[in-house]
């Protein structure tokens, strides 16, 4: 189990471990662990933001978490975003969206959906960390990870080999299980809110895929990470909602 962690770990993260190379065999294995390494990246986040709290005034704050919270991943899913923003808004046929998916150049689809994205995610931390709500720092990259595997299980990969076609191959209903149940621990810090954001979060990833496998064949890694980086945005969202609700409805 701790291997498992340790290569989601690596795979997902940019922390200072140990060098090592983790196999998409083994990434697809570890699977079950990513909502865990999901919590450990919002706990590094909640942590920083209590400390810059007694430093910076809020915009600050909300701008330097989310920096950090790119700075963590390595912008992994962040370029997933970008690249399917290129591939999948584009009005091209699946198999030529899927070689723009192999294309390394951003066109502007991906420069203008990075931005929209890092502005609303700013100013959706901004709302919750003013009203207080901070488990979203917890539950957001949580239960982002939680959709890919989520997608992983359930959806076709978009290509016969690959790094999605790989690691899908090791990820079932017992890996499934076993990172819903990872991802449902965090809940206990915000429970009701923290099951509407679950639901929700599972409603997205379901017209989500239907709305992928209308433009590929499939999902590919590129897939997997922009769907990470939207689902946190719809959890920190509903948690932003929650802050500026009365206690007496969530």
């Amino acid at each position: 189990m701790l291997r498992s962690f340790l290569a989601a770990l690596h795979f997902l993260t940019r922390l200072p471990l140990p060098p090592r190379e983790v196999s998409l065999e083994e990434v697809g294995r570890a699977a079950w662990a990513f909502p865990a390494v999901g919590a450990l990246i919002g706990l590094m986040l909640a942590g920083t933001d209590w400390f810059l709290g007694w430093l910076f005034p809020l915009v600050l704050r909300a701008a330097l978490v989310l920096a950090l919270w790119v700075a963590l991943t390595g912008a992994l899913h962040l370029d997933g975003f970008v690249d399917c923003c290129d591939a999948l808004l584009a009005a091209r046929p699946p198999e030529v969206r899927l070689e723009i998916l192999r294309d390394t150049h951003v066109g502007a689809f991906g420069v203008v959906g990075a931005v929209l994205l890092l502005l609303v995610k700013c100013a959706a931390l901004q709302v919750c960390l003013f009203a207080e709500t901070w488990p979203a720092l917890l539950l957001a990259p949580t239960l982002g990870r939680w959709a890919m595997v989520y997608a992983i299980a359930r959806y076709p990969a978009a290509r016969p080999a690959g790094m999605g076609r790989t690691v899908r191959e090791f990820v079932g209903g017992r890996a499934l299980l076993g990172a819903t149940l990872l991802a449902l621990i965090p809940l206990v810090a915000h429970p009701l809110a923290g099951l509407v954001a679950f639901g929700l979060t599972w409603l997205f990833t379901a017209l989500f895929a239907r709305w992928v496998l209308r433009r590929i064949p499939g999902f590919t890694g590129d897939v997997y990470g922009a769907l990470c980086e939207a689902a946190e945005v719809v959890v920190l969202l509903t948690l932003a909602l929650a802050g500026r609700l009365s206690p007496m409805q969530f």
